[in-house]
């Protein structure tokens, strides 16, 4: 049964109803939902054509198809059609009462002359580069509104981006600004997306790091502080039958079904983070279900099956070098070797253990039966710009693609940038340089196909030195292996070639290699009639990042959910940002997907 959309008794005082609006008249429903687009309401007038609405994501997806449809010149228009923050519409009162609404809550009314200075000369600035106004959704992410700070920080960042790009981004924020609007217009608030927005900030506070920069790896201080925050509220919020840290570091918690013996549903994903990572990247594949077996928990519910939920404890591969070791070890590949590894300060993988308290003999004996589940779902912010410029808030994973990585070095010779001709240079970083133009035609040439250097390093490299050595990375990504494989062997072969001819040596070591992991199809579909319920339509893509669900793949069905990332889908960055509405709409998903697979199993 898909949750009772929340409503905000405050947020209007006779609320609208989607049963009204497809009922009514082309006038009633204009004047119903007018000052939804700021001075546009041609696109309130063409969304009538688009009813019956069985949802009120389902309304707001109509308006942002005609938005998209609507050519550039409409879509100038509206853009040029908001006023600028605290600019002169604001100080003379003539505002609509949403954007004044709106300005108020975020304190642009209560700003110092320095402050109105200051935005003053941003806006001439913005205006002068791109030529319309700049458009933020001042009310933010959880709706609440954005500070003052965050508002100057968004705006001097955006003024860098290309026009191309501004100019959607100034579109995406005003379907944000319309999409709090029609919140209010319906009653609506999005409580369930609220909770995991709130508990993502309440974890944020945990970090190996100083203020304003989110770190939290292995067993650090950090980690073990929110290891007890998950198990707390599994425990005491939730209504979970069992919360506990296992011997890896896995938070584990388990709501039985209807009987303690029936198989399980496995979901979940990790919460350590990169060095100065986002809020959201594994620890909202970890919130959503927890906020859905709260609402089973507090009805008294209980599914023909139990749901395990599981917050793994590693899989980023920041303080030692094994990823998915939180994964691995419920699927028995935890390898014991890993235990001898060492961190940045000498400290062995063992000895963290057990100075947490871990036993590290144990890990063995939590390794899963897959008997004993359904298969492994799991939700993840996509890490990607996909979802974000298509408008959507969700989309289903097809396949999690497979990467391969190396870690490469050329070796020429150093010698005077002087007095060495070109033509008897041995350039270590000319060959990795070309090595790496070679791998970005390379993986251009075959759709959904990515290769990258992401490092270039010369060792004691100075400016009047010709390069004698430069160490580079590289990674190769496909939705197929045999893609993948396919421009792996192609660049090594070219680099090979290059290296012979510039008379660099070329030493190149395999470091990862991850098979992909095609979603399983009958779990995929369920996640597609999930979306489908919500009124949305289906977008299917594959996932360039490596998950949890890459290891799970391995002994169990899996299927994925990506939740939209804001920022064009900015992750492993502290701009990572997701909204409460889609948050919401994640947990509904997460809900119809349960209650299908209940459906299934009776």
């Amino acid at each position: 049964m898909l949750p009772a959309e929340s409503r905000d008794p405050d947020a209007v005082l006779n609320p609208l109803t989607l049963e009204q609006l497809n009922e009514a008249s082309p006038t009633d429903f204009a004047a119903s939902l007018s000052g939804t687009y700021e001075h546009s309401p041609w696109v309130v007038d063409r969304a009538y054509a688009a009813r019956p609405f069985t949802t009120l994501a389902a309304l707001k997806r109509a308006m942002v198809e005609i938005v998209r449809q609507a050519g550039d010149e409409a879509q100038l228009a509206l853009i040029r059609a908001h006023p600028q923050l605290a600019g002169q519409a604001m100080q003379s009162a003539e505002l609509t009462r949403e954007s004044a609404d709106e300005q108020h809550r975020a304190g642009l009314t209560q700003c110092t002359p320095d402050e109105l200075a200051r935005i003053a000369k941003l806006n001439a600035d913005y205006e002068a580069r791109f030529g319309f106004p700049f458009i933020l959704a001042v009310r933010g992410p959880r709706g609440s509104g954005l500070s003052k700070a965050e508002i100057f920080a968004t705006f001097e960042r955006r003024l860098d981006h290309p026009p191309d790009y501004e100019r959607a981004e100034a579109l995406r924020n005003i379907h944000r600004i319309a999409e709090i609007r029609l919140d209010a217009k319906l009653g609506f608030t999005p409580d369930l997306g609220n909770l995991v927005w709130d508990w993502a900030e309440q974890l944020a506070v945990h970090s190996d790091a100083g203020p304003g920069e989110l770190t939290v790896t292995y067993l650090t201080v950090a980690h073990r502080a929110v290891a007890r925050q998950l198990v707390d509220w599994m425990r005491n919020d939730c209504g979970f039958d069992e919360a506990s840290m296992d011997a890896v570091g896995n938070i584990v918690g388990v709501y039985h079904g209807t009987s303690v013996d029936a198989r399980r549903l496995l979901t979940g994903s990790h919460y350590d983070t990169v060095r100065n990572g986002g809020k959201y990247d594994g620890r909202l594949g970890i919130l959503v279900p927890m906020a859905c077996v709260r609402g089973l928990a507090r009805a008294g519910r209980r599914l023909p099956f139990g749901i395990e939920v599981v917050g793994f404890s590693e899989e980023e591969g920041q303080r030692y070098r094994a990823v998915f070791l939180g994964s691995s070890a419920l699927t028995g590949q935890f390898d014991a070797r890993w235990l001898d590894q060492k961190d940045a300060d000498g400290i062995t993988m063992r000895e963290a253990m057990e100075h947490a308290r871990l036993p590290a003999g144990d890990v063995a004996m939590i390794r899963r039966d897959p008997q004993r589940y359904l298969g492994f779902v799991e939700v993840h912010i996509e890490q990607g710009p996909v979802l974000n410029e298509a408008d959507l808030p969700l989309g289903v994973v097809t396949s999690i693609n497979g990467s391969v990585r190396y870690a490469g070095e050329t070796v020429g010779m150093a010698s005077h940038a002087g007095t060495t001709p070109m033509s008897h240079r041995r350039d270590a970083a000319a060959a990795a340089a070309e090595i790496l133009l070679y791998v970005e035609r390379r993986a251009a040439e075959t759709p959904h196909l990515v290769g990258t250097v992401g490092m270039l390093d010369v060792p004691a490299g100075s400016i009047n030195v010709v390069p004698g050595r430069c160490r580079f990375s590289l990674d190769v990504r496909a939705p197929t292996d045999d893609v993948r494989d396919a421009c792996a062997s192609d660049v090594l072969a070219q680099a090979a070639r290059i290296c012979d001819r510039r008379g660099v040596r070329l030493v190149v070591e395999q470091t990862m290699r991850a098979d992909a992991a095609p979603c399983a199809p009958t779990w995929r579909e369920r996640w597609e009639r999930a979306v489908d319920a919500l009124g949305l339509p289906i977008h299917r893509l594959a996932s360039g990042a490596g998950h949890d669900a890459m290891k799970l793949h391995e002994v169990m069905p899996q299927a994925m959910l990506f939740v939209r990332g804001q920022n064009n889908g900015i992750s492993h960055n502290p701009l990572e940002s997701i909204t409460n509405d889609d948050a919401d709409l994640a947990v509904r998903a997460f809900s119809v997907l349960s209650e299908q697979l209940a459906d299934e199993c009776r």
